[in-house]
């Protein structure tokens, strides 16, 4: 009569997938990748960097990284472009509340402010701008997006800021001169303290700087636009 074994059989392994990996991971694959070739472009300068240490950081291959980015310099410029796009997603899902237009404004260029005087965007434009040399399309696109998608997004926000106030009915605020009204804005509240920012002065003391700066701005704008208009 033969013996009856004991011994579990071994489980069945699972199959491992291969090929592509299924979206949602490839997203988290390609932020986890992001993310720690901002820290170390941060740290290292673009010089300093290397797709070696990235990869260390990210807890990724090589061969992943060349996968989606085919060199150093296009996951430098993919840095820079996803930190400039996230700031401008975060001024979408904003719609400021106030009694008066001017505490509305007051609000939004107080946002906008400490959304992009923090250390790690103003270290990748930085960084950007020292590159320019070596690559002036970078450079050139970094501003160009900058400044067109804010400005877009903008002037979304000003158009619902205005609606309940007479401003509504002004020439800047008219759907064909809105774009140049944010753009003015800009100017006006972003500008001068992000200059200060790139150009290498302390952050903690800009952002004290805020409430003064964007009362002073915001009066002037609204001053503006109700007795002169946009050109």
């Amino acid at each position: 009569m033969a013996k009856t074994s004991t011994a579990q059989k071994p489980e069945r392994q699972a199959k491992i997938r291969s090929g592509r990996p299924p979206k949602k991971l490839a997203g988290q694959v390609d932020e986890r990748i992001l993310d720690a070739a901002r820290q170390v472009f941060l740290d290292r300068g673009f010089e300093g960097a290397s797709i070696e240490e990235i990869a260390d950081t990210a807890r990724s291959g090589k061969p992943t990284i060349y996968a989606r980015f085919p060199n150093k310099e296009a996951l430098f410029a993919a840095v820079v472009m996803r930190s400039i796009l996230s700031r401008i997603d975060e001024l979408k899902a904003e719609v400021p509340s106030g009694d008066t237009i001017e505490e509305r404004f007051t609000k939004m260029a107080v946002l906008i402010l400490e959304w992009v005087l923090v250390s790690n965007h103003i270290g990748l434009l930085r960084l950007a701008i020292g590159e320019a040399r070596r690559f002036p399309d970078l450079a050139a696109r970094v501003g160009t997006v900058a400044r067109e998608r804010g400005s877009q997004s903008l002037a979304r926000l000003l158009a619902d800021l205005a609606q309940s106030d007479e401003l509504a009915k002004l020439p800047a605020f008219a759907p064909d001169h809105l774009a140049a009204t944010a753009r003015v804005f800009l100017d006006i509240i972003l500008l001068p303290l992000m200059l200060r920012a790139l150009l290498g002065e302390d952050l903690a003391s800009l952002h004290a700087e805020i409430g003064a700066h964007v009362a002073r701005g915001v009066a002037f704008f609204v001053t503006g636009c109700r007795h002169l208009g946009v050109d």
